[in-house]
């Protein structure tokens, strides 16, 4: 049935629910769509549809939130049975006995999972490649990247290869691949979506969270991937349905801050006119519009430590065995976590509070903050990240990306949202974000402003 391919994953779930569609109907239409499509974008590279079949028969999905729809999972987490290699030759024949606690509630909750998503080695750099699959392409411009490291699942939407993706998000692995690919993604709250704790149990930079090729579809993934867990380290009560329910009754947002830079990073000329003129039919809609920003002023410091930390205690010990095989930024990001110094961390760690605090304060007066997702447009997919033919050095190759670390580091709530297009066709995309914690409001926001843009492209070709 490939004409199941071009409805939204919402319309999908009803079908499903009426029993006028079947789940081995939907995973038909998918994998026609991949064999079709995928080989040149390379975004689905691990396929399970023989198990998604299995779990099909097993129960009646029909009473579940997700109904059996699909669903891709982004191959940094363990997904039981299935191939996972985090984007590493040192894990390429990895096979997890167990899943991630977030793909369980996925599960649980009707979502079948039939693929894995690519992602840059390790999910870091904003570029979608890896040594064991290669490069995923923009369904837009196979000559353009995906960004990442959600990049897999934001292409697998924009071509019609998925109805709902997971992907997760430390500076910008969401929000990137989604304005790249001109889908939506939320970047949640800490605590919202519980997955496996891992070392970090307490984590609250690096967030996983659902994309969609639209708010409603977006709100239906994050509702049936919420709620707390016994085994998670982080977790906030979830009401069902209430991110639906959210988007269901539009708000207009009354008064918002807009910013094209942050005051952290310069934005290219093609991208600020696009934001601009997105913004300015905010205004003439009624939208209160003042340029403002918090002071983001110590962003770098606040991301730096817990970033490196971060590699540091993952792969630090076995650094020397795995030298040779990794690629050289995750050496380097290694390394930089392993030379930290007490005043490092004490600095970083007073950095963190400031950010938060400016943050929080600061959106008490506005119901929304917006700013572009990223400074620059899509860019060749062999770059490894903009700069690198020019020779920038490794310690600074994330910097392009500071309007988006630098809004992790206020742990706000992000939705990315398409708000318009280059001259040569590429998307763009605005981060809507949100008060604290303040996610039903963000939806309710956000479903209003979709219909204002009025993005609804189809699953490319």
């Amino acid at each position: 049935m490939p004409e199941l391919i071009g409805k939204n994953a919402s319309e999908i779930v009803e079908l499903l629910r009426s029993g006028e569609i079947s789940i081995e109907d939907t995973l038909d239409a998918l994998e026609q769509r991949i064999t079709e499509v995928d080989g040149d974008i390379n975004a689905l590279p691990t396929l399970c549809f023989e198990r998604a079949r299995t779990a099909a028969r097993q129960r009646d999905y029909r009473s579940t939130p997700l109904a059996g729809i699909p669903v891709a999972i982004k191959d940094l987490e363990d997904v039981a049975g299935v191939r996972t290699t985090y984007g590493s030759m040192v894990s390429a024949d990895h096979v997890p006995q167990q899943s991630d606690l977030l793909v369980e509630t996925i599960e649980s909750n009707g979502g079948i999972v039939y693929a894995k998503s690519n992602t840059p080695e390790f999910g870091s750099g904003a570029n979608t490649f890896n040594d064991v699959f290669g490069a995923t392409r923009n369904p837009y411009d196979l000559t353009r990247s995906v960004g990442g490291s959600s990049g897999g699942a934001a292409a697998a939407l924009a071509s019609g290869c998925a109805w709902l993706a997971q992907g997760s998000d430390l500076g910008g692995s969401l929000r990137t691949p989604a304005s790249f690919c001109g889908i939506t993604s939320l970047r949640p709250s800490p605590g919202l979506i519980p997955s496996s704790p891992g070392q970090q149990p307490f984590e609250v930079y690096a967030q996983k969270g659902p994309m969609a090729r639209n708010i409603t579809d977006l709100a239906l993934f994050a509702d049936a991937m919420a709620g707390c867990h016994p085994l998670a380290g982080l977790g906030k009560p979830h009401r069902a349905e209430q991110f639906q329910q959210a988007v269901a009754a539009p708000r207009r947002p009354l008064k918002i801050a807009f910013s094209i830079d942050l005051g952290v990073i310069d934005t290219s000329a093609e991208v600020a006119d696009i934001c601009n003129a997105a913004v300015a039919q905010l205004e003439r809609d009624g939208v209160a519009v003042e340029l403002a920003q918090p002071d983001l002023s110590m962003a770098d410091e606040a991301f730096d430590v817990p970033r490196a930390l971060s590699y540091a205690l993952s792969y630090g010990a076995d650094l020397e065995s795995i030298r040779g095989i990794i690629k050289p930024e995750n050496v380097w990001n290694i390394e930089k976590g392993l030379e930290l110094t007490r005043d490092d961390i004490l600095e970083s760690m007073a950095a963190q509070g400031q950010v938060f605090q400016n943050a929080t304060i600061f959106m008490q007066d506005y119901d929304l903050l917006i700013c572009p997702v990223a400074i620059v447009p899509p860019y060749p997919v062999e770059e490894r990240y903009p700069g690198y033919s020019d020779g920038l050095a490794y310690s600074e190759y994330y910097r392009w990306l500071a309007l988006v670390y630098a809004i992790t580091t206020t742990t706000l709530p992000v939705i990315a949202l398409p708000c318009g297009k280059t001259d040569g066709g590429l998307p763009i995309g605005l981060q809507l974000i949100g008060k604290a914690h303040g996610e039903c409001d963000l939806f309710a926001r956000a479903s209003y402003i979709e219909q204002l843009f009025d993005w609804r492209p189809p699953p490319l070709a």
